[in-house]
């Protein structure tokens, strides 16, 4: 292979769009990219918020990731199509789909079509919130075996056997069709090399040891007794075990499958790498490396370092979203965190803040104004923040001094320590506190957060002596940076791409081509470099140290009220005026 014109795509699976990314092998030279938004997500179809359901419709995946390849193909051209050796697939996750035995997602079957239980349950969807304490419950009751001992001790409601167990209670019809499931990590790339029944459907080592309990220790998956008492009758249908091998992302599944190779436009030569994770291939695209904790930054933040295995030994790290040898790099240990909103947060403060003008917009009387009322609108979020960020660069103390306390957990808390029962916090609110002051305390919300994380990891074992962000809030968010190095104390890195995430898919699929011997000198040569350095400020981190011990105090003083078993308040019931009379 002549590795100076070898041509990699990468793939990247995102929350509400698929992007493509063509990688020249021998430097990571960014080619073409493109993107493509999921059209039924799009128009809100399958989901229901007030009930924290998200789900995606398989035909979403398959017509945006079509429509993106083929328009990187078309910038490639035809010299450029034919260079491409490999193809990398990440994606958001747990989002995993119940399947058929030949390996259909239910939904892409006629009566099941507009089923929201037979689609992929997305990473954000907290339906089962109670089949994860029950395996929490179960696991560290005594009479089974902790099996959530390598996924930081407590099971997420965002993760793969909560959502299998909830779907299969709640929707009989799917649980009796449905024969396995499967990550939507696992099946894209199954798809396209033609092996996407469940027989012969192979398991990413990172989905399988992050999400869906995967260990040596026990010998695959959780033993047949811990899921027997855990699941009961909901999960009996299911082959058993799903899978027992894994394997890590480098390893090729296979060629394009002949019709999928002329659907995108590509040579049927084309080898197709195993599938991971969207923070664990943003990470190989960002140049992981022990010592540095990889931020990727967007509706959320998943946090990934790495770490040597003998550093580690029998430890396991408590709070965090697992421990999986070769989930980030073959041979290392790969550790995820993360924050469950980060700019989430942000899109909620905007609109919230926003809704007089998204009210004005609709009367119509002021239908002559919608125009200027909508571009107010778009302009809203990043004015609140460049206007607080201003009033911090200009007087740190002052503006610290009314800056609301705000808790990151309006779409509850992947770490440390997992728990989806917990809902955002705001206090220290006065008549003086404006819509600045208030996105403010999101920024700082946000920030506080990250530092809660990277403790965590500190404080049992594991250095984080830099941070490195990649994301498009990283990337066109310069001062939130600054203030995030600020607040941790540590330098924070901003990486160049800005599809880091389709960047290390691309360093994968060119690894499983052959172009490069093994993930590191493929990552040596092909991540991404990086756009700017944020160093800490050693006034601003004294100033920010006594909000962030306001904001400790506050999580141990609330987390407690959102457990289902606390007691109500025991406030006095006063007589009624007329009861009185």
């Amino acid at each position: 292979m002549n590795i100076d014109n070898a041509i990699s795509i990468g793939i990247d699976f995102g929350s509400d769009s698929v992007r493509a990314l063509a990688v020249r092998c021998a430097d990571g030279r960014e080619l073409a990219s493109a993107a493509a938004a999921y059209p039924r997500w799009a128009r809100g179809l399958y989901c229901d918020p007030a009930a924290q359901r998200y789900r995606h419709h398989p035909a979403d995946y398959i017509e945006a990731m079509t429509a993106a390849v083929r328009e990187v193909g078309e910038a490639l051209g035809a010299a450029g199509r034919a260079a491409v050796v490999g193809i990398g697939i990440d994606s958001t996750g747990s989002t995993p789909a119940p399947i058929d035995a030949e390996g259909r997602v239910l939904a892409l079957r006629p009566e099941f079509a507009e089923n929201p239980d037979a689609m992929f349950v997305l990473w954000k969807d907290h339906t089962a919130i109670a089949e994860a304490q029950a395996l929490n419950d179960l696991a560290h009751g005594g009479t089974q075996p902790d099996v959530t001992r390598e996924a930081g001790g407590v099971y997420s409601s965002e993760w793969w056997w909560a959502k299998i167990l909830h779907v299969s209670r709640s929707a009989p019809a799917v649980a009796a069709a449905a024969c396995s499931w499967v990550e939507l990590c696992d099946w894209m790339p199954a798809l396209l090399a033609g092996r996407s029944a469940p027989t012969v459907l192979p398991r990413g080592r990172c989905a399988a040891g992050h999400k869906a309990l995967w260990s040596p220790r026990w010998g695959g998956l959780p033993p047949a007794g811990f899921l027997q008492a855990y699941g009961g009758d909901a999960l009996q249908r299911l082959d058993a075990p799903l899978y027992r091998a894994t394997q890590t992302a480098e390893v090729p599944l296979g060629r394009l499958d002949p019709d999928w190779a002329e659907r995108l436009g590509l040579p049927a030569a084309v080898v197709v790498a195993g599938g991971a994770f969207d923070c664990h291939m943003g990470a190989v695209g960002a140049g992981v490396a022990p010592g540095m904790l990889v931020k990727v930054i967007g509706t959320s933040t998943c946090d990934i370092t790495v770490v040597d295995p003998r550093q580690l030994g029998e430890r396991t790290i408590a709070g965090i979203c697992g421990q999986v040898e070769g989930s980030v790099l073959p041979g290392w240990v790969g550790l995820e965190a993360g924050q469950s909103a980060f700019g989430d947060l942000y899109a909620w403060m905007s609109g919230l803040l926003g809704g007089a003008l998204d009210w004005a917009a609709q009367r119509p009387e002021l239908a002559a104004c919608a125009p200027a009322l909508a571009e107010a609108r778009a302009a809203l979020l990043p004015a609140l923040s460049q206007a607080w960020l201003q009033r911090w660069q200009t007087d740190p103390a002052a503006t610290l001094a009314r800056t609301p306390l705000m808790l990151d957990w309006i779409n509850g808390r992947r770490s440390p320590g997992a728990d989806q029962r917990l809902q955002g916090v705001l206090g220290h609110l006065t008549l003086a506190s404006d819509p600045v002051d208030l996105f403010g305390a999101a920024l700082l919300a946000t920030a506080f957060g990250a530092r809660a994380v990277n403790e965590a990891f500190e404080r049992q074992g594991v250095p984080v002596r830099r941070v490195r962000a990649l994301g498009g809030i990283a990337r066109k968010a310069p001062a939130l940076m600054q203030l995030l190095a600020d607040v941790c104390d540590r330098e924070v890195e901003v990486v160049a791409s800005d599809e880091c995430c389709a960047l290390g898919a691309a360093i994968f699929g060119a690894v499983a081509a052959g172009a490069h011997a093994s993930v590191e000198p493929a990552m040596a040569a092909m991540a991404s470099p990086l756009a700017a350095v944020h160093r800490p400020d050693a006034a601003r981190h004294a100033l920010l140290q006594p909000l962030f011990q306001r904001y400790q105090r506050w999580v141990a003083a609330t987390e407690p009220l959102h457990a289902p078993a606390a007691e109500p308040l025991a406030f006095p019931v006063l007589p009624s005026a007329v009861e009185a009379s």
